[in-house]
């Protein structure tokens, strides 16, 4: 796994979409329940990610449809030192 990943979220217009691309990008199984609980129980068990996450056009998604993921990700970021979620315009 590398020690870093960027996540284009240019395009994204719901959380369905989102969820769609995390899949693909984090290499999620493909009965991941596309919803953030499942998010939660992936990265913390089933597939390893990254130390760094970097989310560019993170402003693309509305506030609402982004904001799942940074809840997930900052509880993430409590339970493994060093990762790091980054968040750029």
């Amino acid at each position: 796994m590398p020690a870093s990943q960027t996540i284009d979220l240019a395009g994204v217009s719901s959380e369905r979409d989102l969820h769609a691309l995390l899949k693909r990008e984090l290499g999620l199984p493909d009965f991941y329940g596309m919803n953030w609980a499942a998010l939660w129980d992936a990265i913390t068990g089933l597939v390893e990610i990254p130390g760094e996450l970097r989310f560019v056009h993170s402003s693309a998604p509305a506030p609402e449809v982004g904001a799942g993921l940074r809840r997930v990700l900052a509880r993430y970021a409590e339970l493994r030192p060093g990762f790091v979620a980054r968040y750029e315009a």
